[in-house]
C-alpha cells in the first residue's frame, strides 16, 4: 500500500485559466476545489455541489478537500444576520458530507485574506513570485488608506521609506498597486473601493484579539456539530502573514494561538490546514515539531517556503529552499502519517498540495491565472520537488532494500576503473 500523502493542486473552478486536464497530467490525482460563486454566508446548493463533483470526476480526479467555505465577515464580527449564516455554513457542511466530501478548509482573517505587495517579483533565475515588502505596505496605508495610527505599526525608518516608496510610482502605478491589494482575494474578486475597506475595518475598532477569540469560539461551538454529524473534518488555515496588518487581531499566527483554536472545542472535526508558507514566515515556529505535538488534528496540507527578509519582509521561495526545512517537515508529516496507519484511523491518509509556485518558462506565455501564484508550470516544479522528497524521506524511514549482488564478469574483463 502506499505510504505517501495524497498529491492534490488547487483549481478555481471552471474559469481557471489551469484545466483539470493540465492538473491531472502533473501527477496529482485530487484536487482542492469551491464554488467561489456563492457568497460568503449563503448556503452551497446541493445540485452544485454535485456537478463540480462530477466534472472533476471526468477528469479522472478526486475532489477531496473544499478549499475554502468563506465565513462571513458578519459572522466573525458576530453582527447583521450572523446567525442565518451559521446555520447556512452548517448546511452547507451537511451537503458536503452526503456528497463524500469529508474536509473542509476555511479561516478566520479579519477583512482581507492573504497579503502580498508584489505579484511579480523577479528572482536570480529569471521566474517571478509572491513578496511582501512592509515599506510598500506602509505605503499603502499611509497615502492611500490613510488609516488613523497606521505608524504605530511601523519603524520610524520603515514609516520614512514608505514616503519615498510612494513618491517613487506615478499616478497609473499608484492606482494598480491600491486596486491590487483591495482585490487580492483568492479566486474571487470583490470590487471593493478604498471607502468600502475603511468600512470594513471600522466594524473591527471594539474587536481585539481575545474577542475575536471569543467570536472563533462560538463559531466553532456552533458548526463543529453539525459537522461531525455529516462526517467532516473542518481545517482552520492560519494567517497569513502571521502578524497583524491593517491594525487587526490575527488569532492563528503561532503554535500557542493552535493550540488555543483547538482547546475550544475537543473534537477531531476541529482541526487544521497545516501551511508551512504561512507558519513559517515566523521564525519562532518550530514547524516539524508543530506536526509531531498537533499532527492528529491536521486535516489538510500546504507545503511551500518562504525566504525571510531583514526588516519583516519575505518572499515565496522554491518549494525546497528559502527558510523553511522542509525536509524536516515531510519527515514529521510521514511519521505522523503511519502513526495514523498504525492505530487504525480511517483518515490515515493526510492529502497534500504545493501551495504558490513561481512564474516560470510557459506560464509566461499563458493568460494570467485565476489567482497570483497559481501558475501551472511552476506549481508542477513544485509538485515534483515534492514527490521526490517524499519518496526519499519514506524510503529512510522504511530501510532501503538490500543491495544486489554483483554479477560476475566474463574473464578476462573488468569493471571501469579496475574494479
Amino acid at each position: 500500500m502506499n505510504n505517501l500523502m495524497t498529491e492534490a493542486m488547487r483549481w478555481f473552478g471552471p474559469a481557471d485559466t489551469v484545466s483539470l486536464g493540465e492538473i491531472r497530467q502533473t501527477g496529482a490525482t485530487h484536487i482542492f476545489t469551491a464554488l467561489h460563486e456563492v457568497p460568503a454566508g449563503e448556503a452551497w446548493p446541493a445540485a452544485a455541489i454535485a456537478e463540480r463533483q462530477a466534472l472533476v470526476a471526468a477528469a479522472g480526479l478526486t475532489w477531496s478537500v473544499v478549499e475554502s467555505v468563506p465565513v462571513s465577515e458578519a459572522i466573525k464580527t458576530r453582527t447583521g444576520d450572523f446567525g442565518r449564516q451559521i446555520e447556512n455554513f452548517c448546511t452547507t457542511l451537511t451537503r458536503l458530507g452526503a456528497a463524500g466530501i469529508e474536509v473542509v478548509v476555511y479561516n478566520f482573517m479579519p477583512v482581507i485574506d492573504w497579503v502580498r505587495t508584489d505579484l511579480q517579483f523577479r528572482l536570480a533565475d529569471g521566474s517571478e513570485g509572491l513578496r511582501y515588502d512592509p515599506v510598500k505596505f506602509a505605503a499603502f496605508e499611509r497615502f492611500a488608506l490613510q488609516r488613523t495610527g497606521a505608524e504605530r505599526d511601523y519603524t520610524a525608518e520603515q514609516w520614512r521609506a514608505a514616503e519615498a516608496c510612494w513618491a517613487s510610482l506615478d499616478e497609473a502605478a499608484r492606482a494598480a498597486f491600491i486596486h491590487q491589494t483591495l482585490d487580492l482575494f483568492p479566486g474571487v474578486r470583490l470590487g471593493l473601493t478604498l471607502a468600502d475597506f475603511r468600512a470594513m475595518l471600522a466594524r473591527y475598532a471594539t474587536i481585539d484579539a481575545g474577542r475575536l477569540q471569543e467570536h472563533l469560539r462560538l463559531f466553532l461551538a456552533a458548526v463543529v456539530p453539525a459537522a461531525e454529524a455529516a462526517g467532516v473534518r473542518l481545517a482552520l488555515h492560519p494567517d497569513d502573514p502571521p502578524f497583524s496588518v491593517l491594525g487587526l487581531p490575527r488569532i492563528v499566527s503561532t503554535e500557542d494561538d493552535l493550540r488555543r483554536v483547538l482547546a475550544m472545542v475537543e473534537s477531531p472535526a476541529n482541526g487544521l490546514c497545516y501551511c508551512t508558507g504561512s507558519l513559517g514566515v515566523r521564525a519562532d515556529n518550530d514547524l516539524a515539531g508543530i506536526v509531531r505535538r498537533w499532527g492528529s488534528r491536521i486535516h489538510a496540507v500546504h507545503l511551500r517556503s518562504v525566504e525571510r527578509e531583514p526588516g519583516g519582509g519575505f518572499f515565496e521561495a522554491n518549494h525546497l529552499e528559502g527558510s523553511v526545512d522542509m525536509p524536516a517537515v515531510v519527515l514529521a508529516l510521514l511519521k505522523e502519517q503511519a502513526s495514523r496507519r498504525q492505530t487504525g484511523r480511517v483518515d490515515w491518509q493526510l492529502c497534500l498540495r504545493p501551495d504558490h509556485g513561481h512564474r516560470l518558462l510557459d506560464d509566461f506565455r499563458r493568460p494570467p491565472p485565476a489567482c497570483p501564484g497559481y501558475s501551472i508550470a511552476g506549481r508542477m516544479r513544485g509538485l515534483a520537488e515534492l514527490r521526490g522528497l517524499q519518496r526519499g524521506v519514506s524510503r529512510s524511514m522504511i530501510g532501503f532494500a538490500e543491495p544486489r549482488p554483483i554479477e560476475s564478469l566474463p574473464e578476462g574483463v573488468t569493471r571501469k576503473g579496475g574494479t
